[in-house]
């Protein structure tokens, strides 16, 4: 399928397979772009970019440093993430994933409920959604609403 193909593109840029994690107030597109370049998946939450307009530039922003690492470096940067929380209390939702659409962030980490209409927008280009659980029953309930992959939670 293509999202076997695109996550094994992806993990083949990995020096190691690690997910940098999208740290409330602290990550930002100088960490992520940091760490990318040195061969793990940066990531931030997409409400750190406030207000809701500056998670369009910090995209851009994070695309461009990681296009012009690879235009001069034989080993790719790793792909990048955004956070989203889809909880419905997350009032932004909505235009953060269309500016991720918009953007083909390459890999969506969803916490706090799993959507299929998130999974299946992420999936539109190609993107590949990384679901945060902390049990086996909604390990379960992402599978079968289409995330891709789960992030283990264990605390925090």
């Amino acid at each position: 399928s293509s999202s076997t193909s695109t996550m094994a593109a992806a993990l083949s840029r990995l020096r190691l397979p690690l997910i940098g994690a999208p740290l409330f107030i602290v990550s930002n597109p100088q960490l992520v772009i940091a760490q990318c370049k040195a061969g793990i998946v940066g990531s931030f939450p997409a409400l750190n970019a406030r207000p809701q307009h500056m998670l369009e530039s910090w995209i851009l922003q994070i695309k461009e440093a990681l296009a012009e690492h690879d235009a001069t470096h034989e080993r790719k940067a790793a792909p990048f993430a955004v956070n989203q929380i889809v909880h419905r209390s997350n009032n932004r939702l909505q235009q953060d994933l269309e500016v991720c659409v918009k953007h083909e962030v390459p890999l969506v980490i969803t916490s706090l409920g799993a959507r299929e209409d998130v999974n299946a927008a992420v999936h539109s280009y190609g993107g590949i959604v990384m679901h945060d659980v902390i049990n086996s029953r909604f390990a379960r309930k992402a599978i079968d609403k289409g995330a891709d992959g789960l992030v283990a939670v264990a605390a925090g």
